[in-house]
């Protein structure tokens, strides 16, 4: 069949047909990963009210929600954020800057941390302490020895600890699970995956407090998280080992100009990545409203020599079930997207998702099935908002107790740990310049779950 024949003949219709559209699915694909964590009426604290807490976790919730959700505490350190996310949430319950006060003042069933990444750990540990079930941003701590005490807490509160990985429901990469477990290209083998920031929304990083390992872990745990997430959901295996290498060569000091913050430079006339945080109402409102508190400036110098992450990194990684991943992520890239491929015995899987500048007059991503002495197929997926069409899916099944599981979606608390393991992982390769083994990091052992 050609590609136009097939494209033609494709149905591209709704989410829920498309995931449907491969015939074959085993019955372990169709049992729940996890326990549902919300039923009814659920008493809901959350701690930091940044961008993502204040919007996908606060006035997305409440506005898609309210039937389902009641807030009963929010606490950040910064006051004026605090006030200025309540009132754009529209939320009447008590503030705090104590947490220890809010958790003590109430009881709620869930607490979602939204903070600073380096800080998760406190949090989520003194909610598991509390009794509290956790829903956590990604990345779920940033080192070894914080992901140790976040899983030796849940096995002493017997706790849920479920980690937002909502690029697991996106219809485009939720295909991709079922071509693969429907068998389409055979046993996957190896992997090649790359990653590619834009100067918009990479430089972005360079801006804020993720620009320090200390606060962030650095790429390979705040953003490559999520794909390392994506990679052992795909395969249905866990990483046992990780050679990395990694450097700093577009942003901090490789700069020829920089100033403190973006308002107050010099170079405001002459640097492509000048940027007026003030035109961001929403970001004005939490941010530079409210710098005064904590003196937090949300539109850092991208080239600030305090700068200590990576920009450019590849990995190879070796997963338990035997599949090798070759992954690379840049910073710096003219568009936002990726590309991967997986190799199997019986053919290949290429997929492509190009967010800035998108192709396909920016109303499909496309998915290539070629098998071995076969044919070459297309799979149109319709281009949805919200991480891929993801933020909505994973919301339905958080706080409507949608207890249907058929992709394995539900994000745990060792999907967390593995896949910030595997960028901890990765860093300390880059700084010894050895492979790193999985298991040599925490208690848990990696395996291949088939």
């Amino acid at each position: 069949m050609s590609r136009r024949n097939f494209i033609g003949k494709s149905a591209v219709v709704s989410a829920a047909a498309l995931l449907s559209s491969v015939p074959i699915i085993s019955n372990a694909a169709k049992k729940t990963q996890a326990k549902p964590v919300v039923s009814g009426k659920t008493k809901v604290a959350i701690v930091g009210t940044g961008s993502r807490g204040t919007g996908m976790w606060g006035k997305t919730v409440l506005k898609g929600y309210s039937d389902k959700v009641e807030y009963i505490g929010m606490c950040d350190k910064n006051p004026g954020r605090l006030e200025a996310a309540k009132k754009h949430i529209g939320l009447t319950c008590k503030t705090y800057t104590d947490f220890d006060t809010m958790m003590k003042e109430n009881k709620p069933d869930i607490l979602i941390v939204t903070t600073m990444d380096a800080t998760h750990d406190e949090f989520i540990i003194k909610g598991l302490d509390a009794g509290c079930n956790i829903l956590t941003e990604k990345p779920m701590t940033t080192d070894e020895v914080k992901c140790q005490a976040i899983l030796d807490a849940q096995k002493r509160s017997g706790k849920e600890v479920i980690v937002t990985f909502n690029y697991r429901y996106s219809p485009h990469r939720s295909k991709i699970w079922e071509l693969i477990n429907a068998g389409e290209i055979g046993d996957v083998t190896s992997v090649d995956f790359h990653w590619y920031l834009d100067t918009s929304h990479g430089a972005d990083y360079f801006r804020r407090w993720h620009r320090k390992r200390e606060f962030g872990g650095s790429l390979w745990v705040h953003k490559a998280s999520h794909h390392f997430d994506l990679l052992g959901w795909w395969l249905n295996s866990e990483p046992e080992e990780v050679f990395a290498y990694g450097s700093l060569e577009f942003y901090g000091k490789n700069g020829k100009q920089r100033g403190t913050n973006c308002r107050s430079c010099s170079h405001k006339d002459s640097c492509n990545f000048y940027w007026d945080v003030n035109k961001n109402e929403y970001y004005k409102m939490l941010y530079t409203d409210n710098e005064q508190h904590d003196g937090y400036l949300r539109d850092g110098c991208v080239f600030k020599e305090d700068i200590d992450i990576f920009d450019k990194m590849c990995a190879s990684i070796k997963y338990a079930n035997g599949v090798q991943v070759a992954y690379s992520l840049t910073a710096y890239s003219p568009y936002e997207g990726y590309r991967i491929a997986f190799n199997g015995t019986k053919g290949r899987i290429d997929a492509w998702i190009q967010e800035s500048n998108p192709t396909h007059d920016g109303e499909f991503d496309e998915i290539m099935v070629t098998r071995n002495f076969g044919k070459r197929n297309y799979i149109r997926i319709p281009q949805s908002e919200g991480h891929g069409g993801g933020d909505k899916l994973m919301q339905d099944k958080i706080w409507r107790n949608v207890k249907e599981d058929p992709f394995k979606q539900s994000a745990n608390i060792r999907d967390g740990a593995f896949a910030i393991l595997t960028g901890v992982a990765a860093r300390k390769s880059c700084d010894s310049g050895k492979p790193v083994k999985i298991a040599d990091l925490t208690d848990l052992m990696p395996k291949a779950k088939k």
